[in-house]
């Protein structure tokens, strides 16, 4: 019990050998001052000059809370904090002795700068030493680690993490291979197979920003190579911090030409409403407008349970949480009058295919109807722009879902705006939504498995929802009306190969795929465009689908048709005549 370690007891063991080591510099100090010949009157007041910068050097040192450091996680930058404790406690005591210097009698000042840098070298020595020991003798037992990238980042894991034994640095800067990186002589990437192998390399830190296609081939020869213990650097809050590569690392597209610049153009001091402000994509847009600056979020949705969550998170700005359908007209309409919104972004609609499928009636008044509600509301009160989220199911659409998306891009497209600029913002899944495949895998790997996959071909567009999100926001700032912009989502990505990866990085590459058949309205492969179109726009991650023209007087009447009519189904033939619905 007297040997377990406790925060009382560290600091006790460090201020005892302060004491010690204090009392051997500043001897030390006396001695090469006089070349180890010191005169017995120089010394009569030792204890004196000890006493008080003893007091004043642990006081310092534990001003910076360097007694409550663990011995053995001592690092680079409580190193600089002993500096700066001493460089704090020397200036008081040369400052005491010229207050009051008949007490100090003969006492050489010049013993303070050489005890300043005895001091500084021993106690820092001291607290470094049970490191070295313990890297010494623990590397043996650590796991192989090599880093690829040699930066600010992985000298940092090297030099002050000691729970990984850095074997080998890789780096695929032609500049840097062959120079030396904390006595480690950088290596080629080329050569990352034969690295991992020769050099028996249990576990991979990469320090480095690859592109997609990069990572993924970095990803692959590891994998390979069998090393499944791969971790990244991650900048959260300017902070770097090491985390477990995920399916969402290898899939993200990082869009290079982002323009921050102009989405806060957009959004800044603007009063923004938000439909399905609790969904996946809602909340994500809300938090969004809350960077760029919006003036205000009238956060709009049926969820209570939703509307209450992103409503707490957002804390910067003034938000007003309305909860209610976007088919009821009426208080909709209420809430347009009441807060006269600038931009409008809609993103409320039913989106789960299956259910869609078994509830026909519901999805086309809550995606159709809501959705011309909310345009023809934004028209009426003059909203500056109004952005609808849409779908890579609309295209050649082969459920209901998809479909009722598709009608309401029509409305939007053709719908007259009347000084309001309405444009549509189409793409694929967006990774860790709501519904998408990846909480499921993740779930069932946890579980042990099998993970379901309904068909060995199934392919799908992803995209994380923060990079949708900037692009949704982007699209509607270049908007002038009547677009409907395609978000470039790289290349589609077979299903089956998701779930292999995330097995994979799970470390539980034995579990069992299932293919359970396409459900109802599922097709195997989505698309982004009707019609090859050439409509670029200034940015490559956003181009314009080609335009359908669909006469309003007539679609309105369509509209009001399906919502009464019996035969749904085919009344949606008819206003889309590329939907083949699918029962599978």
């Amino acid at each position: 019990m007297i040997l377990k370690p406790s925060p009382l007891k560290r600091a006790l063991f460090f201020i005892f050998f302060d004491i010690l080591i204090s009392l051997g510099t500043l001897f030390l100090a006396y001695n090469l001052r006089f070349n180890f010949s010191v005169d017995g009157t120089y010394l009569d007041h030792f204890f004196l000059v000890f006493s008080i910068l003893l007091f004043l050097k642990i006081g310092s040192i534990a001003y910076f809370n360097l007694y409550e450091v663990s011995w053995r996680f001592f690092s680079l930058s409580d190193l600089k904090k002993i500096i700066y404790a001493h460089l704090i406690t020397y200036p008081l005591m040369m400052g005491i002795y010229y207050m009051v210097p008949e007490y100090f009698g003969t006492f050489p000042r010049s013993v303070l700068i050489i005890d300043f840098s005895l001091s500084i070298l021993f106690l820092g020595f001291f607290r470094i030493l049970k490191r070295l020991i313990l890297e010494n003798d623990s590397n043996k037992d650590l796991q192989k680690t090599l880093v690829i990238g040699a930066n600010v980042f992985s000298q940092s894991i090297i030099k002050e993490r000691n729970d990984y034994f850095v074997a080998s640095v890789v780096d695929d800067d032609e500049h840097i291979i062959g120079t030396y990186f904390s006595n480690m002589k950088i290596e080629t990437i080329k050569n990352l197979s034969q690295i991992v192998t020769d050099k028996n390399i249990d576990s991979v830190i990469i320090a480095k920003a690859f592109e997609i296609d990069k990572l993924n081939e970095i990803y692959q020869q590891l994998i390979e190579c069998g090393i499944i213990d791969i971790r990244l650097i991650s900048l959260t809050n300017k902070e770097a911090t090491l985390k477990n590569l995920t399916i969402e690392d290898l899939l993200a597209r990082n869009p290079k030409d982002l323009d921050t610049k102009k989405i806060a153009e957009f959004i800044k001091d603007k009063v923004v409403l938000i439909t399905g402000a609790g969904g996946s994509i809602g909340s994500e847009i809300s938090r969004q407008c809350q960077m760029f600056g919006a003036k205000k979020l009238i956060l709009v949705d049926n969820s209570e349970y939703n509307l209450y969550s992103i409503t707490e998170e957002l804390t910067n700005i003034e938000t007003v949480a309305v909860m209610q359908s976007v088919v009821d007209k009426e208080r909709l309409e209420h809430t347009f009058k009441l807060h006269k919104p600038d931009i409008v972004i809609h993103a409320a609609a039913y989106k789960h295919v299956p259910l869609v499928e078994s509830n026909i009636e519901e999805a086309i008044v809550n995606n159709v109807l809501g959705t011309k509600n909310v345009i023809n509301i934004s028209i009426k009160y003059k909203v500056q722009k109004f952005v609808m989220i849409s779908t890579d199911k609309a295209v050649r659409p082969t459920n209901v879902m998809g479909t009722t998306k598709r009608i309401c891009e029509l409305y939007a497209q053709n719908s007259n705006g009347n000084g309001t600029d309405i444009v549509a913002v189409r793409f694929g899944n967006v990774l860790g939504s709501s519904g998408s495949v990846i909480p499921k895998f993740r779930s069932q790997i946890e579980q042990g498995g099998p993970i379901t996959v309904t068909h060995p071909d199934i392919t799908r567009y992803f995209m994380l929802i923060n990079e949708a999100c900037e692009l949704v926001l982007q699209a509607g700032a270049i908007g002038t009306g009547g677009e409907i912009f395609i978000l470039d989502m790289g290349e589609p990505v077979k299903i089956v190969d998701l779930a292999k990866k995330m097995c994979e990085l799970s470390g539980k590459s034995d579990i069992k795929i299932k293919f359970s058949g396409l459900r109802p309205g599922e097709k195997l492969y989505e698309e982004l465009l009707i019609d090859e179109s050439d409509a670029k726009t200034e940015y490559e991650s956003i181009t314009v689908a080609s335009p359908s023209r669909y006469e309003i007087e007539k679609l309105n009447r369509d509209i009001d048709e399906l919502l009464t009519c019996k035969d749904k189904l085919q009344k949606l033939k008819a206003i889309v005549p590329e939907f083949e619905h699918r029962l599978n």
